[in-house]
């Protein structure tokens, strides 16, 4: 696993003891992820899935996990938390907060087609409608606030093509804030890695703890930067006007987002850019990762600003 903490099955015997779920039959970690330790759990009544939360806080691990329940009431297929018997989503195993929720169906895949693509547009603007009415809050961690902070610890190690890029687009973002734009409670790491397919149908959103309130259209933005990108770090034409067309029968796009589109494209790659040099050269104490090149993320951000993208030409209506 990328963050390991060892649970042992009779650790999770007993702590299964303050749920009604069964008795434990199995129990499996997961290799994916890099900021919890994951397993898979099998009981007498079913198959869940273990979260031991590795940097997350207590005081904060209440809007993720009541963002999933709320979310998955209203049909959107995410795991769902399940609550102990003094009906609490959160516990604590083996001295860190842990919870544990529904298993969903399904794998993510690495190769996507138009067909997926216009699938998890639908499904974002679903999601996005669902989440209007979650009235819990959670500024972006890893918002601008954010970049102004990383940026003089990460500058160290580019070259200076790189730094002077760098340091140029967190400023070009600082001029252009979009207070008019759709808000609300936004997934903001929807890769094609956290989407599960059960066949054709999707069978879960996972990974919600990068969760936040911020713009609608940001979270589209890293989105299209992820499922749509081609290997030349240059959007797919055919695929962005899936992803955008079937967002926007569910949640139509307004003349503003139109107009900030292609800033929302650079915000979502600057983002991440940055965190992914920050994880590279400024691991967590205790951390096992196999850092993901910031490379990728550089190169789409300079088509980004070579190639400025506009959202009207790429809506079918």
């Amino acid at each position: 696993m990328s963050v390991f903490t060892t649970v042992a099955p009779d650790q999770l015997s007993a702590w299964l003891k303050h749920y009604s779920i069964g008795i434990l039959t199995h129990l499996e970690g997961i290799a994916a992820g890099i900021e919890n330790t994951n397993y898979f759990v099998t009981t007498t009544q079913g198959r869940y899935v273990l979260t031991l939360f590795e940097k997350l806080t207590p005081r904060d691990l209440p809007f993720y996990l009541d963002l999933m329940a709320h979310l998955s009431r209203h049909g959107i297929p995410c795991p769902q938390p399940i609550a102990n018997l003094d009906n609490e989503y959160l516990g604590r195993l083996n001295g860190k907060p842990a919870s544990i929720m529904t298993c969903v169906p399904g794998a993510d895949r690495e190769q996507v087609t138009v067909e997926h693509c216009a699938t998890i547009g639908a499904l974002l603007a679903e999601m996005h409608l669902a989440g209007a009415s979650y009235r819990a809050n959670m500024p972006n961690p890893r918002g601008p606030g954010w970049w102004h902070a990383a940026l003089p610890k990460v500058l160290q190690y580019l070259d200076p093509h790189a730094a002077g890029l760098l340091e140029e687009e967190v400023h070009f973002q600082s001029r252009h804030h979009y207070e008019d734009l759709p808000r609300g409670v936004i997934h903001a790491d929807y890769f094609r890695d956290n989407v599960l397919w059960d066949g054709a149908r999707v069978g879960g959103i996972i990974d919600f703890y990068f969760a936040c309130n911020d713009v609608l259209l940001y979270d589209i933005a890293i989105a299209v930067n992820d499922w749509c990108i081609t290997d030349e770090a240059t959007l797919d034409p055919p695929r962005t006007r899936a992803l955008l067309d079937s967002y926007h029968r569910v949640r139509p796009f307004n003349q503003t987002e139109r107009a900030a589109w292609p800033v929302m494209l650079r915000a979502g790659a600057l983002r991440f850019w940055i965190s992914r040099l920050y994880d590279l050269h400024l691991p967590r104490p205790g951390l096992l990762v196999h850092a993901k090149d910031p490379r990728h993320f550089q190169c789409i951000l300079e088509q980004h600003i070579a190639h400025p993208a506009r959202l009207p030409e790429l809506l079918a209506h």
